[in-house]
């Protein structure tokens, strides 16, 4: 199998990577989480002029009509540059949400906004006694002669705090943790009886818990089916762990080569602390969890188009689990390699480590999705 990258997509990467070169160094990332919301429109404004944030939409839609090996070129990108403005909710889940579920009248109406950057997403899903469990939900949505009434509370919702629109899971009938009777809906942020609490996260996005109070939506807000959109909702979550994977192999390498150069660089007893081969030694065993993380990161990406929901899924879970053990390897030795400076928030190798771990913890940590792929037989 070729997993060369063909010549569009190696002007992508160097497109984007050249993008984030230029305006994305660690000084800059400060200024833009200091900006409202925690992230720049500026930055945003040049991902969309780009075409990056139209990048997996069809042709028909406005879109470029890419694939998720783009998606995953793009993501590993930005965590290289550990950029903080929300693709990651807007493009690949709120977006997923319309391309893999939206009606032609929901894909007329947000697209167009969200392409050219003058529109942004979240998804409400999380609630407190969920945790990764995309099937328990307590929010509810009545159905009533016009639409649907929504009630309940969303915690750590991503770019909730600044998001136009945001992508509700609730429950129309059954039980808290029936997997039937799950609905998507769309709900304007700024529509009466939504409360949103935004604050920052520990690796510097920002995130919202949210409520909802009598919130009144049209028939039409519901993406797919009302009753049974659970399929849908896992299919968008794979992709987004997809993506997060390609994120963090991102953050990785730029981890290891960070680390690399600092043990080029700091001296002790006279010579480079890296021509000590203990040292070498450790920074070969972070570049082989990289490598590691790297090729199950581009089978999640893979694995991502299957037809098949459980193939997918376990693939997509067999690569969180590898690339949750290697980014857990490669901060906790960057950090250890850099010695003091590398717990200081002035030195950019900390943000880095934040950053993995809450990755890592995102729709799924290691335990829980290496007890999925046992449940599944394995991989193979």
């Amino acid at each position: 199998m070729d997993f060369d990258l063909s010549e569009e997509q190696r002007l992508l990467k160097d497109s984007v990577e050249g993008l984030l070169k230029t305006s994305y160094d660690f000084d800059a990332r400060k200024k833009y989480q200091a900006e409202k919301g925690g992230w720049s429109k500026g930055v945003w404004s040049k991902l969309a002029e780009q075409g990056l944030l139209g990048l997996p939409f069809s042709e028909d839609d406005g879109g470029f009509g890419a694939g998720s090996i783009e998606t995953m070129i793009v993501m590993e990108a930005l965590g290289k540059a550990l950029v903080v403005e929300p693709y990651l909710p807007t493009v690949v889940l709120g977006g997923g949400f319309l391309r893999h579920g939206g009606s032609a009248e929901q894909k007329a109406a947000h697209l167009p906004g969200l392409i050219d950057g003058s529109k942004t997403f979240a998804f409400a899903q999380l609630e407190k006694a969920s945790r990764y469990d995309l099937g328990d939900i307590s929010t509810t949505a009545k159905k009533t002669a016009t639409g649907y009434v929504i009630d309940g509370e969303k915690f750590v919702v991503l770019n909730g705090e600044s998001a136009d629109t945001l992508v509700v899971t609730a429950r129309t009938a059954g039980g808290q943790r029936d997997r039937n009777g799950i609905g998507v809906f769309l709900v304007p942020a700024n529509a009466k009886g939504v409360a949103i609490k935004g604050y920052p996260t520990q690796d510097g996005l920002h995130a919202a818990d949210i409520s909802f109070t009598g919130v009144e939506v049209g028939a039409d807000a519901a993406i797919g089916d009302p009753e049974n959109a659970l399929p849908l909702i896992e299919r968008v979550v794979d992709d987004a762990r997809a993506a997060l994977c390609a994120e963090a192999v991102g953050a990785m390498d730029e981890s290891l080569k960070s680390t690399v150069e600092y043990l080029k660089t700091r001296t002790q007893f006279g010579v480079p602390i890296g021509s000590f081969q203990v040292l070498q030694h450790r920074a070969a065993d972070m570049f082989v969890a990289l490598e590691q993380a790297r090729s199950m990161a581009m089978f999640a990406t893979m694995a991502s188009d299957f037809d098949d929901a459980e193939a997918r899924a376990n693939a997509v879970a067999a690569a969180k689990v590898q690339v949750g053990q290697s980014l857990k390897f490669v901060g906790e030795q960057s950090i250890q390699l850099h010695g003091g400076v590398g717990m200081t928030m002035e030195y950019k190798i900390g943000h880095y480590f934040k950053r993995l771990t809450m990755i890592e913890a995102t729709f799924g940590d290691s335990d829980f999705h290496l007890r999925r792929v046992s449940a599944a037989g394995g991989l193979i």
